[in-house]
């Protein structure tokens, strides 16, 4: 059985991630947590990249969850580690974090392109994006509790503060399936795109991302996360820390100096 694999491309300032497994609708094997753990890694880390895509290979599905041969008993001890791989899931936090898109410090925004069915893990990575656009026969679903398991990867505490609570629970409790419409409706994704349009929009908007100021967009986003759930008059204080940093940087001087002279302005990042 093929292992599967995670390709990471640039497109200029932009990371495109691939989960590239298509006979297994692109289930995830501890090799690919590990490559996609990694990938998430470099891309944090490089200076020279701005924002990423997340998609998966083929027109049939993103992501139908951890692999159901490999991953899933590796996790629940029915099968024992055979590889560096597996020992690196099992004994690594941060591959099952930055896999995830869970706890690890990602400030740089991730849009997910969501090119079928989006299951299981697939749809809990879905959840650690900051916006998502999908194609028209794109589906959405937490089966989990239908084989005795629960989605352990951000769901229980992320979901129900992105959709309703109760949609949230019926959702996770019934392991029922949505389609791309309910869940633009629900607000779980931004845009439903014809297949072909998938991924041109989703570059298009990579791009307009990139082309702003990288330290405000990194503040944005670092805040917006930190901020989730706190009372107001805390939120605020981190409010007030971002605005300090951004307001100090030299990219904050030169966006409006820009504007003024009539020019595009030339960010670079500090």
């Amino acid at each position: 059985m093929s292992e599967g694999q995670v390709r990471f491309e640039t497109q200029g300032d932009i990371a495109v991630f691939t989960l590239d497994a298509p006979a297994s609708r692109n289930a995830l094997t501890p090799r690919m947590l590990c490559q996609l753990a990694d990938h998430v890694v470099a891309f944090a880390q490089s200076p020279s990249l701005r924002v990423a895509i997340l998609t998966g290979s083929g027109d049939k599905a993103f992501c139908a969850g951890g692999d159901l041969a490999r991953t899933l008993p590796l996790m629940s001890g029915d099968r024992q580690p055979q590889d560096a791989w597996d020992h690196r899931v099992l004994n690594e936090p941060l591959v099952m974090a930055a896999s995830g898109l869970r706890d690890y410090p990602l400030d740089k925004p991730v849009i997910a392109a969501v090119n079928g069915a989006c299951m299981a893990a697939g749809f809990e990575i879905l959840l650690g994006t900051d916006i998502r656009l999908c194609a028209e026969h794109a589906t959405f679903a937490l089966p989990e509790v239908k084989r005795a398991l629960i989605p352990f990867a951000g769901s229980l505490a992320r979901l129900p503060r992105q959709i309703p609570q109760a949609v949230a629970m019926e959702l996770m409790l019934t392991g029922d399936a949505i389609s791309a419409a309910e869940a633009q409706r629900l607000g779980l994704v931004n845009r439903v795109l014809p297949a072909t349009e998938l991924m041109p929009q989703a570059l298009a908007l990579a791009e307009k991302i990139a082309r702003n100021g990288p330290v405000a967009v990194q503040a944005v986003k670092r805040t917006v996360v930190a901020a989730s759930g706190l009372p107001l008059d805390q939120a605020y204080r981190l409010e007030d820390e971002a605005k300090a940093r951004v307001m100090a940087s030299a990219d904050a001087r030169e966006g409006p100096r820009a504007f003024m002279e009539k020019r595009e302005p030339v960010y670079r990042g500090q």
